[in-house]
């Protein structure tokens, strides 16, 4: 699938090509650590059924990261005997180290994982990758959590679980149910983009890949899974937590302050049904009139709280300037990220600087406002103050509203959109004719070249790190 596009953006997401191909078209990486008892009969038990169940080609590959025991020897085994398995060893452990490493390199257009010991039915396989080979979603997992799965475990594991995904709703406000369920699967394309964003070598891997692509508006589809938990388990809970613990402030910081690149993993315009404008509509009005209250809201009650604690240390003017002052910055980025959906830095000073041109026209009204009732009663009681003041910020925020739509965030994405595509796309003034109808691009897999047709230009020979056990090595 294409690594790359000349604009900037994921391409549309399509069905994958049902012709057969050099790549198989499923790719599961089974993450290991010193399992010489359990890692055959798991591969085994997991070929078989691909084989009786799995209506495209498949291939298994075992990430063997730093084991010690046998685990490398049975490994070499499996990949002899079996050709839908490869072994991969790595000589470093981190379970997200050897899944970011085989993923990266593996050429198939859809990629999974499950833990070694197969708590998860294998019968949720097949809905858990078709979203992505349908070309509906991006990421697919399973969640233990939803009301329909049906799931084996202590109290102790069952707390811990809740917890952790509590934790992560609270603190990095994610939708998805389940971050830990080892039983997880993404479209290649996607993961070229997201696999270098993602830092974290070990158990938190999997977390901080879903949240940046939840962030980025990426597609997560939940899969009810029946599970059993396995009581020799050897992940240490309390340093895994830990480590968990840091990766959620770690990334908490960094959406915070938006240093991660996630316009990078945005999907092109008119992917999205609803990024589709109608006639007369304009688009993402009603969405961002909501977003625009609840940022309102906030940011009046946070401005009130200041007003107050700044009207004890001076006047009125002075007080409600500071107060206006701060909470404008606030407001002008959380309107940038919440509101209109801009993501990363560029541009983010000089839309703080156009929210202060709107925040001295909303000083005006508001500064006016209170010398007029300074003029009318000369010594008006606080709380006349605060109600003037909130009559005179509803005002100014109609007017913010209106400014901060029309100048300072215009409709980006439908700007984007026709810049890179200069014909037109059904609705959105974009032109059909070169609006991109497949996912790989023109300059690395032409039209005779696509994948099934017969001719060169496959999904690409894998490359990756020598210590990739080749099947005549292992013979």
């Amino acid at each position: 699938m294409r690594t790359d596009t000349s604009w900037g953006t994921l391409p549309a997401r399509e069905h994958l090509p049902v012709e057969v191909t050099e790549a198989p078209v499923l790719d599961v990486t089974i993450p290991v650590y010193n399992e010489e008892q359990d890692l055959e009969p798991c591969v085994r038990r997991l070929h078989g059924h691909l084989a009786r169940t799995f209506p495209y080609s498949f291939r298994i590959t075992i990430a063997d990261n730093a084991s010690t025991d046998r685990t490398p020897e049975v490994s070499a085994r499996l990949d002899a005997e079996l050709p839908e398995v490869r072994a991969y060893r790595l000589e470093q452990k981190g379970r997200g180290r050897a899944l970011r490493t085989v993923w990266s390199d593996s050429d198939s257009p859809v990629l999974a994982y499950m833990d070694v010991d197969l708590s998860t039915d294998l019968n949720a396989l097949l809905p858990l990758v078709a979203p992505l080979i349908s070309g509906h979603s991006d990421l697919a997992i399973g969640s233990r959590l939803s009301r329909s799965s049906r799931v084996v475990r202590g109290p102790k594991r069952e707390f811990i679980s809740r917890a952790y995904n509590l934790i992560l709703k609270s603190s990095l406000s994610a939708r998805f149910s389940d971050a830990q369920c080892g039983f997880k699967a993404i479209r290649r394309d996607v993961a070229q983009r997201l696999l270098p964003m993602v830092e974290d070598t070990g158990w938190f891997f999997d977390t901080e890949m879903l949240v940046l692509a939840e962030r980025a508006g990426l597609r997560i589809h939940e899969v009810p899974v029946d599970w059993v938990d396995d009581p020799n388990s050897t992940v240490h809970i309390i340093s895994t937590a830990t480590e968990d613990l840091k990766g959620v402030w770690r990334v908490g910081r960094a959406l915070a302050v938006g240093a991660l690149p996630l316009d990078r993993l945005a999907r092109p315009f008119g992917d999205d049904p609803r990024d589709r404008r109608l006639h007369g509509v304009p688009g993402g009005l009603a969405r961002q009139l909501v977003g625009f209250c609840v940022v309102g809201a906030l940011s009046t009650l946070f401005y009130l709280v200041l007003y107050s604690l700044f009207r004890t240390l001076a006047g009125p003017q002075i007080a409600n300037a500071a107060a206006l002052l701060v909470s404008a910055i606030g407001n002008t980025a959380a309107n940038r990220r919440l509101t209109f959906g801009v993501r990363g830095r560029s541009g983010a000073v000089r839309h703080q600087a156009q929210g202060l041109v709107v925040f001295a026209i909303g000083l005006a009204l508001t500064s006016g406002s209170l010398a007029a009732l300074d003029a009318a009663t000369g010594n008006p009681a606080h709380s006349t103050e605060l109600a003037v003041l909130i009559a005179a910020n509803l005002a100014a925020t109609v007017l913010r509203f209106l400014l901060l739509r029309a100048w300072v965030f215009p409709e980006r994405r439908a700007a984007d959109a026709a810049a890179s595509y200069p014909v037109e796309y059904p609705g959105s003034g974009v032109p059909a004719s070169e609006y991109p109808t497949s996912e790989y691009p023109t300059s690395e897999y032409p039209a005779s070249e696509y994948p099934g047709s017969g001719a060169p230009g496959h999904y690409g020979a894998p490359t990756g790190p020598a210590a990739l056990y080749s099947r005549n090595d292992a013979r």
